[in-house]
């Protein structure tokens, strides 16, 4: 009888971390640990767009794969190379009072893991790298479309500590499927210890001088397209993992086109485990949406989900991308513990609060506690001002008042008093049968 070996596959996120930190690990944790950072710069969205699809669409069947997407998460909200200056340039030493003084001190702490075999910081850097000058373009300063090392190899024994023999091995294998031939990658040895002051204070020299492998994948900002852009960093990044005996799966062929719909994918938003929105058409500007006064929960479906308050508005951000802008309606938070029972199309359900459910003719909200007020935003009831136990349709309702814009999704609220319990979407679509 054959002994039949089954691997656990397990992501573990981080949320107590100034950033995300994720781990795509097997049951036994056997095998090597690679660590990708995306994001030291807020302006290069290549890095932390391919850090966050690592993090969402592969699997790894044998090693260990640690992703943060987003280490500098408001920087590359407001795409800003840094909003507190270069923080890839913090590493060797930084002031008491620096706004990034927590950030650098919590990645530095995973970089010295005892479990972390190799790091890759991600970026995107200006124009081509060319030994010989060509133009402004193409010259000997461009840092774009290179394998970076701070020097040929560790200064201790270590597994990967040629870092020259690794850089030209992914090289090798990134050139072999190019979408145009002058994007071809080359080796950037900066030889920082006695060449680049600047570089001293770098993420990857910090690991090095840690004696951990440390290398800098730079995609060029002169690609013409962000999906280009992730191309080449998921291409240089599978070739790290190979050349350490990761084994992984992607639940997609890589090629530019795909990862262009991946890239248009923003999933959704949870605010406050009470209610939801999906970025898929939302309005740009959404008004009297239920919020808490004091401190609001914003729980992303995408790695690179971001909120910042801004005056009395809260911004939504994918990476460097503004998805939408909230005016809040406060309210205190109200409490409803029974089942949420709908009727749609002639049929019963119960759903939870934060959830969404699809109407092809018309729903009904099914209530009889007395103490709760339903709220259809965008219908206008004939009778009293609770909106339960009403059948609605979608040309009842005001599609002004729509969340998307294709005036397709509307908000049913509910509460006790003048306290929000929470929200579902109705979401009608047309009977195709």
């Amino acid at each position: 009888m054959k002994a039949i070996l089954f691997i656990l596959y397990f992501v573990s996120f981080s949320y107590a971390l100034p950033f995300s930190l994720i781990k795509h690990e097997t049951s036994t944790n056997d095998g090597p640990t690679l660590l990708v950072i995306g994001g030291i710069h807020g302006n290069e969205p290549g890095s932390y767009f391919a850090a966050s699809i690592l993090s969402q669409y592969y699997t790894i069947n044998k090693g260990n794969l640690w992703i943060v997407p987003n280490l500098n998460a408001l920087s590359i909200a407001m795409n800003s190379r840094g909003i507190n200056g270069d923080m890839n340039r913090k590493f060797a030493d930084i002031n008491a009072s620096d706004p990034d003084l927590n950030i650098v001190n919590e990645i530095k702490k995973i970089i010295t893991d005892p479990k972390v075999d190799l790091i890759l910081n991600l970026h995107d850097g200006h124009g081509f790298y060319r030994k010989d000058y060509q133009n402004t373009i193409f010259n000997p300063g461009a840092w774009g479309q290179t394998c970076v090392i701070d020097q040929e190899s560790l200064d201790g024994d270590h597994q990967y500590k040629n870092l020259d023999k690794i850089a030209l091995a992914v090289q090798q294998e990134v050139n072999g499927a190019l979408i145009e031939n002058h994007h071809c990658f080359a080796i950037r040895n900066t030889n920082t210890r006695f060449d680049d002051e600047a570089m001293k204070h770098s993420l990857t020299f910090f690991a090095i001088n840690q004696n951990k492998p440390a290398f800098a994948i730079e995609t060029s900002k002169n690609l013409p397209t962000l999906n280009e852009k992730v191309f080449y960093q998921l291409r240089a990044i599978e070739g790290y993992m190979r050349y350490m005996g990761i084994s992984y799966s992607r639940s997609f062929d890589l090629n530019s086109e795909n990862l262009k719909n991946i890239l248009e994918c923003d999933g959704n938003v949870t605010i406050n485990n009470t209610s939801s929105l999906n970025f898929e058409n939302l309005r740009n500007e959404l008004s009297f949406i239920p919020l808490q006064s004091e401190s609001n929960n914003f729980n992303f479906s995408h790695p690179l989900g971001f909120a910042v308050k801004k005056n009395d508005k809260y911004d939504l951000y994918i990476g460097n991308k503004k998805t939408s802008s909230l005016t809040p309606s406060f309210h205190e938070a109200g409490v409803y513990e029974e089942n949420i029972t709908i009727e749609v199309d002639n049929n019963q359900k119960n759903i939870a609060f934060a959830t969404e459910f699809l109407v092809t003719a018309d729903f009904k909200v099914i209530l009889h506690n007395k103490d709760i007020r339903v709220n259809i935003i965008g219908y206008s009831p004939k009778k009293g001002i609770n909106e339960a136990n009403v059948r609605v349709s979608m040309d009842d309702l005001d599609p002004k008042y729509s969340l998307d814009r294709d005036h397709q999704v509307y908000r049913v609220e509910f509460y006790r008093g003048n306290r929000f319990c929470g929200m579902i979407l109705a979401h009608f679509k047309q009977d195709t049968k």
